[in-house]
């Protein structure tokens, strides 16, 4: 296969699943042929990124990445995608591993964040507590010079329950509790924007968008990136110039 690209997936599957929906459905078609040509890794077995995090004497997730990314290494594609933000905490060293360029999600929809709200000083975090604990989302709004905010402590209980309880275990997807969070984030803490840092509160963005508030949603990000870079590269360009302009 040619021009093609790799998805390391499986954090959680049915949040990769949303992704790869999400590209199959926004590329332009008029026939079989015009779909993007994709291998997907759905490594269900990854150990879960949170606990690691929380906890280094929980199993560690890199090894697992490692091999995956060390396996479709050898296939040469084009650039990889990792659609799970909270897996960027080993960004660094996975993406040492190759010369072939790896897609950061968060940079780019930090960025994506500044393009499109330049007036905003601030936006509002939902994520896993691993990315919350670590700083990963907090850590890239404040290159890009912006304040990140979390809310109170009844904010990340209600996180847990749509990801974990609701998305994870069962799922499915609670609008209402969805919605909730949002509310809160915007009416109590001033949040005009705010920043989906789950793979899973992307999906719930893409079952239940029918509400007033400003998201930016980095899987929604990722899926127009690769769309756009897939079909930069099928048309003649090289892959490390099309992907330079997003390797922040």
């Amino acid at each position: 296969m040619k021009h093609f690209f790799s998805i390391i997936g499986g954090m959680g599957t049915i949040a990769t699943e949303s992704y790869v929906r999400l590209i199959n459905h926004r590329v332009k078609i008029t026939k079989d042929q015009d779909y993007l040509n994709y291998c997907l890794v759905n490594d269900a077995q990854i150990p879960d990124r949170t606990a690691y995090i929380k906890d280094h004497s929980k199993p560690n997730f890199f090894y697992d990445l490692k091999d995956d990314i060390e396996g479709q290494a050898k296939l040469n594609p084009d650039f990889f995608v990792m659609p799970c933000n909270t897996a960027h905490y080993f960004y660094d060293d996975l993406a040492a591993l190759t010369d072939i360029p790896f897609l950061h999600m968060m940079r780019i929809a930090v960025h994506n964040f500044v393009d499109n709200y330049p007036d905003e000083k601030k936006i509002g975090l939902i994520a896993t507590e691993g990315s919350i604990y670590d700083h990963l989302y907090a850590d890239e709004i404040a290159k890009v010079g912006r304040e990140v905010e979390l809310g109170g402590p009844e904010i990340q209980p209600m996180v847990n329950e749509l990801i974990y309880s609701d998305i994870k275990e069962k799922g499915i997807v609670d609008h209402d509790l969805y919605h909730k969070i949002l509310k809160t984030m915007h009416d109590k803490y001033g949040c005009n924007v705010i920043l989906l840092g789950c793979t899973e509160l992307s999906l719930a963005q893409e079952k239940a968008p029918d509400h007033p508030y400003n998201v930016v949603d980095p899987q929604s990000i990722i899926a127009d990136v690769s769309i756009e870079l897939a079909l930069k590269i099928r048309n003649g360009m090289d892959p490390k110039e099309a992907c330079q302009k997003y390797l922040y």
